[in-house]
């Protein structure tokens, strides 16, 4: 596996990132299965794990940390806050120096470390000055228990503002960005690779394969294919005829795949790691046979004539279904998009 630098950190991380949202009730709640998990993806190169406090409820952060114990330093280990801990709290999430500096405690416990290599801010806070946050990430910066700090899906005007307040108020400033990113959600091709790149950071995409959709977990005319009674969300809402675009683009990359001698999954996941913005894919494997399916990815090369008949299928820049999109979602808002006044 041929490691890449994380922006201008000097680090070196795989190009596949185990992501963790998986581990615990949300999704493999059988610990000692999960545990075999991490440590296949470390055995196979894998040095590169994120996860967030809020993935079943902190399970997935304990069983990352129980997972690498005596194996830490070989582990470059993200994490994220934000997200509610409490429902009943409005305290307990944002990115408040009040919340982060609890946040990063329980944190650090449940991983087992004295360290997070990187920080995440899991979304933007509008009703928080991107001040108040990198403040205090600095702090612990400046304390040792962590090492970077990064954003997650932020819009590219978003990424400018942290990165102008880092330098005005000689703050830390955000190392890398994780935007969602795969052929059918191509939206951060417009603006935020290239604000992330202008600014020298690295690249975390998460959901190579779409939530699902490019795994050949449902195909059109399939009995498998999601139904809105099966998965409520409009992401998953197949009487939208976005939904209905999308099984068509399956269609289509499924024969190019096989065309090209790859699987739908290759295909998927080669796509986001060729692209010279993107650091790392993270993927978020539930068993140990679909880690296995998505680790030959790493190691494949996308020919010129793949791409561009990928360009054809999904237009570079676009988002087939605009639910797909999480990042800068509340700048879009219908309040916001009115000219009237509140």
């Amino acid at each position: 596996m041929e490691y890449r630098s994380l922006g201008r950190t000097g680090v070196k991380v795989s190009p596949l990132c185990l992501g963790g949202m998986m581990f615990g009730p949300w999704g493999n709640d059988d610990r000692a299965d999960a545990t075999r998990i991490i440590q296949g993806a470390l055995d196979a190169g894998i040095n590169f794990i994120d996860t967030a406090d809020v993935y079943s409820g902190g399970v997935s952060e304990e069983i990352v940390g129980q997972a690498l114990v005596g194996r830490r330093d070989d582990v470059f280990l993200a994490t994220k806050f934000f997200m509610p801990m409490n429902e009943d709290d409005p305290n307990q999430r944002g990115g408040s120096r009040r919340w982060i500096m609890r946040a990063v405690e329980d944190s650090l416990r449940r991983l087992n470390t004295d360290y997070i290599d990187l920080y995440q801010v899991h979304r933007p806070g509008p009703d928080t000055d991107v001040e108040e946050t990198l403040g205090a990430l600095t702090d612990l910066v400046r304390q040792g228990k962590v090492r970077y700090i990064g954003s997650s899906s932020y819009s590219g005007s978003q990424i400018v503002e942290a990165q102008w307040a880092s330098r005005e108020r000689n703050l830390e400033r955000f190392v890398s960005e994780q935007p969602p990113y795969s052929i059918l959600v191509r939206g951060i091709e417009e603006d935020v690779l290239p604000a992330v790149k202008r600014h020298g950071m690295g690249t975390l995409t998460y959901s190579p394969l779409g939530g699902g959709w490019l795994s050949g977990r449902w195909r059109k005319d399939a009995a498998a294919a999601p139904t809105s009674s099966a998965r409520p969300s409009a992401r998953f809402d197949m009487a939208k005829p976005a939904n209905q675009r999308k099984l068509d683009i399956v269609e289509e990359l499924a024969q190019l795949a096989e065309q090209s001698g790859l699987t739908l999954i290759d295909l998927a996941i080669a796509f986001v790691i060729n692209h010279p913005g993107v650091t790392s894919a993270i993927v978020g494997p539930r068993t140990m046979e679909q880690l296995e399916s998505y680790l030959p990815a790493a190691d494949i090369t996308l020919s010129s004539d793949v791409l561009d008949r990928i360009d054809k299928i999904v237009t570079p820049g676009v988002t087939v279904n605009p639910d797909d999109n999480s990042y800068g979602t509340h700048e879009l808002t219908a309040h916001a998009r009115r000219r009237t006044r509140p």
